[in-house]
């Protein structure tokens, strides 16, 4: 089974014709809620795929027997949850112009309960957006563990991120975070990627690139008609770890990611399109062909 440590979010999703910038102003032309928080997502792709999944997270009182709460048992997925009884769930406001550029605004809510939890021990677990101390007791405690700081990163100090690396297995993270973590640490990007035995990297529509044992792996993006951006990231996480645990190798494993992340940005919504496993590998087999043998 595979664990996922983070968030669970309400989102709220705003269009607006153009950021506005600093000390500038706007109108929105639409305003949508739906499911949402990284982990949530990644967990819920996982359980659509087919795999078991354990969702540790912090929730408020407002989550018990909601809309999200009767989803989640839907999907099966295991909820390890602290229930804040006077806060609200996390929530997060994302506004994207016409341009596709992007904002986010998180309020923690309940989530803040982390900093005061005791990491498990795990025996594959992913790690998404959530408190720094609790996910480097997680890393530090678990058998084999991911990592994704997403838009946690700034809460992060550099201390923090090297034993989180020195105790993951795979690191997660998009091109603008990579580059902010090269700054907190002072290092060059081939001294970051040379320190995880396997970095992925995505791109946006430039795809993702996989680098491990010294060599890099591009992988391209799987073209649709985008709705949304929103969540391709966590869909991307929630096919690879999926793939993984089913013992893809890495770089089909990559695939099978730009495969989901294909799908949740059809729609608005993080968790509205999310693909079955039958339903990734005919659009898989239609890009990439078929992918590679299955290991132990």
């Amino acid at each position: 089974m595979i664990a996922v440590v983070g968030h669970t979010a309400i989102d709220h999703l705003f269009r607006v014709p153009k950021l506005p910038g600093r000390h500038n102003s706007t109108y929105i032309t639409d305003h949508q809620v739906y499911f949402g928080g990284g982990a949530a997502n990644i967990a819920a792709g996982i359980a659509v795929l087919g795999e078991r999944c354990q969702l540790i997270s912090s929730v408020g009182g407002d989550f018990p027997g909601s809309d999200y709460d009767l989803w989640m048992h839907s999907l099966e997925i295991v909820q390890d949850f602290t229930t804040v009884r006077d806060a609200r769930t996390a929530t997060a406001y994302v506004f994207t112009d016409d341009d596709g550029d992007q904002e986010t605004f998180f309020e923690w809510g309940a989530s803040a309960a982390f900093s005061r939890a005791e990491a498990p021990a795990l025996d594959f677990v992913h790690m998404a957006t959530a408190d720094p101390d609790f996910n480097v007791q997680v890393a530090q405690k678990s058998e084999f563990a991911s990592f994704d700081p997403g838009q946690d990163l700034l809460r992060y100090t550099p201390d923090q991120l090297e034993i989180i690396f020195a105790n993951i297995d795979i690191l997660f993270s998009n091109n603008h975070e990579m580059d902010r973590m090269c700054q907190m640490l002072d290092l060059e990007r081939e001294a970051l990627v040379a320190s995880v035995s396997m970095v992925v990297t995505t791109r946006g529509a430039e795809g993702s690139l996989l680098c491990m044992d010294g060599e890099e792996h591009p992988v391209p993006a799987v073209r649709v008609d985008a709705a949304d951006p929103t969540g391709a990231g966590d869909g991307y996480r929630a096919g690879f770890l999926t793939a993984f645990e089913r013992g893809y190798a890495p770089l089909d494993c990559c695939r099978a990611g730009a495969v989901v992340s294909s799908f949740v940005v059809e729609k608005t919504g993080t968790q509205t399109n999310l693909p079955d496993w039958d339903r990734m590998l005919e659009r898989y087999r239609k890009v990439f062909g078929e992918p590679g043998e299955i290991f132990p």
